[in-house]
């Protein structure tokens, strides 16, 4: 998959993407990152990219066509029918696993890292297909968002994980948070590992680690339950988690 960000900071995206489990993929080949910056689509001395906002106000606004004219670059690389632009604001649809696992599919994602007090809201309406945001906050600018939108979606790609179903186990996969895990040694400072994960008993293991998660999620983020239809099995185990913690 590729990855091509429109930002004024190429630095810090390349510099951050080298590291972990990211930075393994593009050494592998197994992802590509690309970064455009505005500023090389200007024809003014001064690389102008931003300029006031009709209208007043506080702030700058990022200018139209140098971000076109990235975005017009990053899509002739490859010429893919299969490729997405993404502006990372405030304003977009909360970034979500199920989000990041729909976008797997992409062979090419270019993610829009704004600036100053925002972009000209005509290219947000012509040029890009979709707002993405981190939260309910602002920071100052998309690079960021970026980066998380990339290691999200790398960990899901074939080989990137050493272990294909760890990234199958991570929180919010099922729709639940994840389970906890525990090595070695058996006893910390009084505190043992349950009996459960010591019990070599492969079912048994794995009904423990789903009450847990459900038991997590009910105690954690009970909004991912309202709307998610729980099994049999799981109702009965959600129940035994809540009766044993009762009486911890």
């Amino acid at each position: 998959m590729r990855f091509d960000v429109v930002s004024l900071f190429p630095e810090m995206v390349l510099q951050s993407a080298i590291n972990g489990v990211t930075g393994r993929a593009i050494t592998e080949g197994l992802v590509d990152l690309f970064v455009w910056n505005p500023r090389d689509y200007t024809d003014d001395k001064h690389k102008t990219v931003d300029d006031r906002p009709y209208g007043g106000g506080a702030g700058m606004v990022m200018k139209y066509q140098p971000l076109k004219d990235a975005v017009e670059s990053a899509k002739q690389a490859i010429k893919s029918q299969a490729v997405k632009v993404v502006y990372l604001s405030p304003q977009g649809k909360p970034i979500t696993q199920r989000l990041l696992n729909e976008s797997v599919d992409l062979e090419q994602l270019i993610l829009i890292a704004g600036r100053y007090e925002g972009i000209d809201e005509r290219f947000i309406e012509h040029e890009c297909d979709e707002e993405w945001s981190l939260g309910d906050f602002v920071i100052s600018g998309g690079e960021l968002a970026a980066l998380v939108v990339i290691d999200g979606i790398s960990r899901l790609l074939p080989d990137v994980l050493g272990d294909e179903q760890s990234a199958k186990q991570d929180s919010h996969m099922n729709g639940l948070l994840d389970y906890p895990h525990y090595t070695r040694p058996e006893e910390v400072e009084n505190h043992v590992v349950p009996k459960a994960l010591l019990s070599g008993h492969h079912q048994q293991i794995e009904q423990w680690r789903l009450k847990q998660a459900l038991g997590r999620t009910w105690q954690k983020r009970p909004d991912l339950l309202v709307d998610k239809v729980l099994t049999t099995e799981q109702h009965a185990l959600l129940e035994e988690f809540k009766i044993e913690l009762k009486y911890k």
